[in-house]
């Protein structure tokens, strides 16, 4: 049984970082891991990549892959490892290499 599930996310979907919308997606998908809350993966030229900024912190899932974190600038400030790319994805999450994740206890994720 796969541990990574990948679906298309319906409707449009954004991220805002302290209120300031950084990127918005019709064309986002969703992945359902395990039995964690799914996860909106954002297309890379959805998400406004000045407002991105790679972080020294590596990303390693066993079910996912490797990949890198991004601080997330806001009007507050830098969100500290906020954002995410699986840069070497499993076979599984192959279908989101190099699109965007964020972390919703640091930023909002909605559907709109």
């Amino acid at each position: 049984m796969t541990n990574v599930r990948i679906y298309p996310a319906k409707g449009t979907w954004v991220v805002r970082a302290n209120g300031a919308v950084i990127g918005e997606s019709n064309r986002a998908l969703e992945m359902v891991q395990r039995d964690y809350p799914f996860v909106i993966y954002f297309p890379r030229e959805d998400i406004a990549s000045v407002v991105l900024d790679q972080s020294d912190r590596p990303l390693f899932c066993d079910d996912r892959g490797e990949g890198v974190f991004y601080h997330v600038s806001s009007p507050e400030g830098l969100i500290q490892n906020a954002g995410y790319s699986l840069t070497n994805p499993t076979a599984e999450a192959q279908s989101v290499r190099d699109y965007l994740a964020f972390d919703a206890g640091k930023v909002t994720v909605e559907r709109v």
